[in-house]
């Protein structure tokens, strides 16, 4: 009698009895959506022959060790993003190529960046955001403290001190050491955003992730802006100088020369809580060149900056957001040019009761086809009625401007002879009483009209016939 012979063929024999692999148990349980997947890529990639082997069951053996990594992730990019999690738990290897997937990562943990586990575990990673990661984490604390992308826990006793934030942050050398482990294994790295970096840091990070094209410096500086020269694909730039009730720092005329010096390429760029004057906004006109937008968000510049924008011969959109004053003193109107390529001016949260300000800017602008006023307080009709110095607009969207009235709106607009669409919402001092026959004739030539100037008359008109808003007449009658 052979070997063979003897073995056991009892069906409970353990020899008989199968180990089944985590991959196969997962397999097991899911739906047919990723088995259709399996089937769809294998038969796409297989002969006809070997599909139908490969697709006859799922149940005797995990089918996917045959398959390449990147066989494999172009069948995981098929399921559904609900399932993303639950594949990343099914084994090692699907963890491994489920990282390969991933291109954006808001990090949290700084020790996950230094011990390199991040760069490891994604590989393919092209956008990382570092600024929550670089504040020391408070133990024991329930205190969450958020201002737009920043949040960060802080302790009880954290109201004692006025520069808690800044205290709360990594010093210097460990965002640059961050910067340096995350420039190592990144080398397709297109968009960063960090805080408290210096110099070095930059430039370390340059030189290993040539292709940076988006940048976001939170408590920029002067001397961390000569590290940014070394990015010489750099398209989009944000600098944050000050956040009031945050943190401080400066940026002024040198850094913004600084800048327009070694970013020539820029496309896109803000400056919010930046100083600096004329002198720095024109260096930046004069050597960027194809710079299309710009963005001043709470500026503290000096007076007479708005001058220095007639300079931007490229630029397309100029948004102002944040502002507590536009340019109290922009200086004779003899002198103020005008941006040539401008189409788009954008003005939201700001105080615009400044009349020589908004003067200034009216006749920079004079150009655009697209105007957006949000939110801002101060817009009376005197005001308001410098935007006849606009000579081609085509669209206006008013919102959240409380004070202009039917009046003051209509004395504008009828002198814009290529007025095409019209946004008015919630702006409560124009009334539908007050339109004139020839601002309803106006109305009638339009291709789109957005029209909700007062929220309660909207919200009634919109509730008319339904009951509701009847004070309660159906419950409380009168006996």
């Amino acid at each position: 009698m052979t070997f063979r012979e003897k073995m056991p063929t009892s069906p409970k024999s353990p020899l008989r009895r199968r180990r089944s692999s985590w991959t196969g148990t997962w397999l097991n349980h899911q739906t047919t959506s990723f088995k259709q997947a399996v089937s769809a890529v294998i038969q796409a990639q297989s002969p006809r022959s070997r599909f139908k082997s490969l697709s006859s069951d799922f149940s005797d053996v995990d089918r996917t060790l045959s398959l390449s990594d990147s066989l494999l992730l172009k069948i995981l990019e098929k399921l559904p993003e609900s399932q993303n999690e639950d594949v990343s738990l099914v084994c090692k290897r699907w963890l491994s190529v489920q990282g390969r997937r991933l291109r954006s990562m808001k990090v949290f943990d700084w020790e996950f960046l230094l011990s390199g586990r991040l760069v490891s575990r994604f590989p393919k990673l092209t956008s990382v955001d570092l600024v929550n990661a670089c504040f020391n984490p408070s133990s024991n604390s329930g205190i969450l403290l958020c201002h737009k992308s920043i949040s960060f826990h802080v302790s009880t006793d954290s109201s004692l001190n006025l520069n808690f934030v800044e205290e709360s942050l990594l010093d210097n050398e460990m965002v640059d050491k961050g910067l340096r482990v995350l420039g190592r294994g990144s080398f397709d790295l297109i968009k960063l955003v960090v805080i408290n970096a210096t110099e070095l840091g930059l430039l370390s990070l340059a030189e290993d992730c040539s292709d940076l094209q988006e940048l976001e410096l939170h408590k920029c500086s002067d001397n961390l802006l000569r590290g940014i020269a070394a990015c010489e694909n750099l398209r989009g730039l944000r600098l944050v100088g000050s956040v009031n009730g945050l943190y401080s720092s400066s940026v002024s005329d040198i850094g913004l020369t600084i800048l327009a010096q070694g970013c020539k390429r820029l496309v896109k760029l803000e400056l919010s809580g930046c100083e600096g004057s004329f002198d720095g906004i024109k260096a930046i006109g004069q050597c960027c060149e194809v710079l299309e937008e710009l963005s001043i968000c709470d500026h503290r510049m000096d007076d007479g900056w708005i001058a220095a924008l007639s300079y931007f011969e490229s630029l397309k959109t100029l948004l102002i957001s944040s502002c507590r004053k536009i340019d109290s003193s922009p200086g004779p109107g003899k002198l103020l040019g005008s941006c040539p390529a401008l189409e788009s001016l954008q003005l939201r949260r700001c105080c615009l009761n400044d009349k020589e300000g908004m003067r200034a800017l009216f006749k920079v602008c004079d150009g655009v086809t697209k105007v957006n006023i949000q939110d801002c307080w101060g817009l009376s009709d005197d005001c308001f009625s410098l935007a006849k110095a606009f000579r081609r607009v085509r669209f206006l969207s008013l919102e959240g401007c409380s004070i202009l009235t039917t009046s003051g709106l209509e004395s504008v607009i009828l002198h814009w002879e290529e007025l095409e669409s019209m946004r008015v919402v919630s702006c409560k001092n124009i009334k539908d009483s007050e339109i004139s026959a020839a601002l309803s004739s106006l109305f009638s030539l339009l291709k789109e009209l957005t029209w909700r100037p007062d929220t309660r008359s909207h919200l009634s008109s919109s509730l008319e016939g339904t009951g509701i808003g009847k004070r309660g007449s159906k419950f409380f009658k009168k006996r």
